[in-house]
């Protein structure tokens, strides 16, 4: 979604018909009519860090929906520069406003809604505050990760981040220890698996982090 292609997604209960959006920085145009598709109604707006095009939306879509706009803490700084953030990628048109927030994401809660279960797991190294979810779902989970692991790569660590050795630290400490048949859906391209990345990726094979 949006012109840096950030993978949008768009959780919601079939009961209560609320919903939770996990990383809807860029297309507010598009969140909205996947909503109305649904006839959902956005309670959370949740962001895996604080990069321009996961959560330079946020404002706008906050006020088409009402929603309550979370970041983890650590990203807070990486947020209120989204005007270099903007310049930095070259960005054509005007910066997003940065709004404050309605709070924050705490390694391990749990964020709930209807039948909707979602664990936040802190994942520094791509930026200091990167978080995944963990979606509870049929006895297992499905892991969205952000930018923190993708499909045989790993996240940048020179925008706003640490090191490669923190990415993999973190991957290796609150990823790996989940199921090698989990789903895993990345803040950009395709879905892989735990097992996958697990047995093939080469920022996990190499590093000795």
């Amino acid at each position: 979604m949006g012109s840096l292609a950030c993978n949008c997604t768009v959780l919601g209960d079939e009961r209560t018909r609320e919903a939770v959006v996990i990383d809807g920085g860029d297309g507010v145009a598009d969140v909205l009519e996947c909503l109305h598709r649904h006839n959902l109604h956005a309670e959370l707006l949740i962001h895996t860090h604080a990069h321009i095009d996961h959560i330079g939306d946020v404002g706008r879509l906050r006020a088409q929906t009402g929603a309550r706009a979370l970041l983890h803490r650590a990203d807070v700084p990486l947020y209120r520069s989204l005007a270099s953030q903007a310049q930095y990628i070259g960005a054509i048109g005007p910066v997003p406003p940065v709004v404050t927030l309605d709070g924050e994401l705490r390694d391990g809660e749990r964020l709930s809604l209807g039948e909707i279960d979602l664990a936040v797991i802190h994942t520094p190294g791509h930026t200091l505050g990167s978080v995944c979810f963990a979606l509870q779902e049929n006895g297992g989970s499905r892991l969205f990760t952000g930018d923190t692991l993708f499909a045989g790569s790993i996240g940048r660590w020179d925008l706003g981040g640490t090191s490669m050795e923190d990415i993999v630290r973190s991957i290796r400490a609150k990823l790996l220890p989940f199921a090698d048949d989990t789903p895993v859906v990345p803040g950009h391209g395709p879905m892989t698996t735990i097992g996958i990345e697990r047995r093939s990726n080469p920022y996990l094979l190499s590093s000795r982090a």
